[in-house]
């Protein structure tokens, strides 16, 4: 039966009164009379009455309340096609589910036959939504001899109201509106009028808030132009803005039902802290590398400012077989200080300092280094970030015992598109860095460059490549000059696998071993997903370290491939890779690596 009588809120509440005890479902049947795959899929997957059965919420009040609501979603699921002469029928163990007396409802219910003649796809008559923001457009899809489905009709209302609201029409609505089906000739005609309503200006932001951040600073952040003309991007900017900050679980920014009389809007800010502690650790193993672990803490609203202090620790190589200089580990601690808004809403300042000791397979060095630059969102997918330090080191190689000290302008530029971070299945992640440096006493100066270019494609439910490509390269000083976390390195986890740990190296004519002034590092993956949680991947990687600042071939190459498992864990995978050398000499058997999230 056609249904249009609307049930009323007393419906629902006899259903709940009228409890009996939960029974099983024996069948749920759908009998829908369309050929559109498409359609019958939307239609199964609306009805609350499978939801029911699947989640095995079979009592008799849960499938009657189920069944009454499916009239109204499975009529809306038509509509969203385009037809408009639909029939929808639900029986309950051979009753009609909408004369079923709510106060007497059977004790179990053993059959559900949903059944739904779809009827003929209606076409789009008359179409015209006016007056429309200058030079906007209505959606292709909204135009006569289209077929009439509801939500095109909904988006492109949607669309004319946002495009005068673009150009700082902030109330504009519909004013009026006429929709009308001809069954006789499987028309629906749509003529809606806008009214744009008065050109409006950001006034002042009203803030309703018990966080601890004064009501100043959060002015600051947010960075609401105040007297420029209304901006629907500047309100959404607004709030990521504050958002991004990590100080606070929920932003909420509203506009004022009504403008001013001087022709400014208002907007209403609540916000709520987050905890402002917050700590992580990780951990990582690779069979010559050794055990890394990893932990940091953080104090997200430190001075009240929703400034933040992130303290991060770092333990490699223990139990490592990679031949560091001394046999040792590495260690660094670092902390670093950040605070938003420094130099207008997107750019925030921060200060750090780390120490840190490196026990390589060529050198040994203990550094010390201090900074401060600015950070830059350029967009949400963009970043920028520039600095000034001053780095100190002692390190030890083939060359002896140096010092370096040196001041450089670290800088990078971010471009991340990526769905998630740790097991990305689609976009790009694009990092450039380049770091000018001028030594003192005996410490050369230039410039280091590098890349990190990384592609995701998802090819089917089951299956995504993954694709990586690092560059860098030292323009300056000769290698005996230059500090040796300048040099490149090839091997191990973060650059070939099945490649020992920066196994790949320059040798001097005179016989000292040193890291390259120029790396280019390849990688590809193959992801398939077997279950939610099971995964398997097949990878090849390549390096080439050349004693030259730009590669010309002159260097070395070598290169490595395997296969992965991944167990998914919510939060990232955990990530088990075997790999041996397939091209090169540095090779030295099967390398085994375990850690979380995917190796790029």
């Amino acid at each position: 039966m056609p249904v249009s009588r609307p049930f009323r809120l007393t419906a629902a509440l006899c259903l709940s009164l009228c409890a009996t005890g939960a029974a099983a479902l024996d069948t749920l049947k759908f009998n829908i009379a369309s050929e559109d795959d498409d359609l019958r899929d939307a239609l199964r997957s609306a009805s609350l009455v499978r939801l029911a059965r699947d989640e095995e919420r079979t009592g008799s009040e849960d499938i009657i309340a189920a069944a009454l609501a499916d009239y109204r979603r499975l009529l809306s699921v038509l509509y969203q096609n385009g037809r408009y002469s639909g029939v929808v029928k639900i029986s309950i163990d051979g009753r009609e589910a909408a004369s079923i007396n709510l106060l007497r409802l059977p004790e179990r219910i053993a059959r559900v036959e949903i059944s739904v003649t779809p009827g003929p796809r209606f076409r789009l008559g008359r179409a015209e939504i006016a007056p429309l923001a200058p030079g906007d457009s209505l959606p292709p899809e909204f135009r006569t001899g289209e077929t009439a489905r509801s939500t095109v009709i909904q988006d492109a209302v949607q669309s004319g109201i946002d495009g005068w609201r673009q150009e700082g029409h902030a109330k504009a609505a519909v004013a009026a509106q006429k929709l009308t089906a001809n069954h006789a000739d499987r028309r629906v005609d749509a003529q809606i009028t806008l009214d744009p309503g008065p050109q409006l200006r950001f006034g002042t932001l009203q803030i309703d808030s018990s966080s601890k951040v004064p009501e100043n600073r959060l002015r600051k952040i947010a960075g609401l132009p105040s007297g420029e003309v209304y901006d629907p991007d500047e309100v959404t900017l607004a709030a990521k803005r504050l958002r991004r900050t990590g100080t606070f679980s929920s932003v909420t920014l509203t506009e004022a039902e009504a403008a001013n009389p001087d022709g400014t809007l208002d907007f209403g800010l609540e916000v709520a802290d987050s905890k402002p502690r917050r700590f992580g650790f990780g951990a990582e193993i690779a069979s010559l590398e050794g055990l890394t672990l990893s932990a940091f803490w953080m104090h997200r609203n430190i001075t009240n400012r929703a400034d933040r202090l992130r303290i991060d620790g770092e333990i490699a190589q223990i139990g490592g077989q990679s031949g560091g200089y001394e046999g040792g580990v590495d260690y660094s601690i670092g902390l670093r200080f950040d605070r938003p808004a420094v130099y207008g809403p997107d750019t925030g300042g921060f200060a750090y300092i780390r120490l840190e000791r490196e026990d390589e397979p060529t050198y040994l060095q203990d550094s010390f280094e201090i900074g401060i630059g600015a950070t830059r969102y350029i967009s949400d997918e963009l970043e920028a970030e520039l600095a000034v330090a001053y780095t100190y080191s002692e390190e030890t190689d083939d060359y002896g015992t140096d010092t370096f000290s040196y001041i450089s302008l670290p800088g990078s530029l971010t471009w991340d598109t990526r769905d998630t971070l740790l097991d990305a299945t689609e976009g790009q992640y694009v990092e450039l860095t380049a770091t000018p440096f001028a030594g003192f006493k005996g410490t050369g100066s230039g410039g280091q460059i590098t890349a990190d270019a990384r592609v995701y494609r998802r090819t089917s439910d089951r299956l995504v490549l993954a694709g990586r490509l690092q560059f860098g390269s030292l323009i300056g000083p000769d290698i005996e000059d230059t500090p040796a976390d300048f040099l490149f390195y090839s091997g191990g986890g973060g650059t070939v696998r099945g490649q020992p740990y920066q196994s790949l190296f320059v040798t001097q004519d005179t016989g000292e071993e040193t890291g390259g002034r120029s790396f280019l590092g390849l990688s590809a993956e193959v992801r398939a997903e077997v279950t939610e949680a099971i995964g398997l991947v097949a990878f090849a990687d390549a390096g080439y370290i050349g004693e030259e600042s730009f590669i010309d071939g002159s260097g070395e190459w070598h290169a490595g491939a395997g296969l992965g498992l991944r167990y998914n864990t919510g939060i990232g995978p955990i990530r088990l890779d075997v790999a041996a050398p397939v091209s090169g000499d540095t090779g030295d058997g099967v390398q085994i690596y375990v850690g979380i999230g995917q190796a790029f």
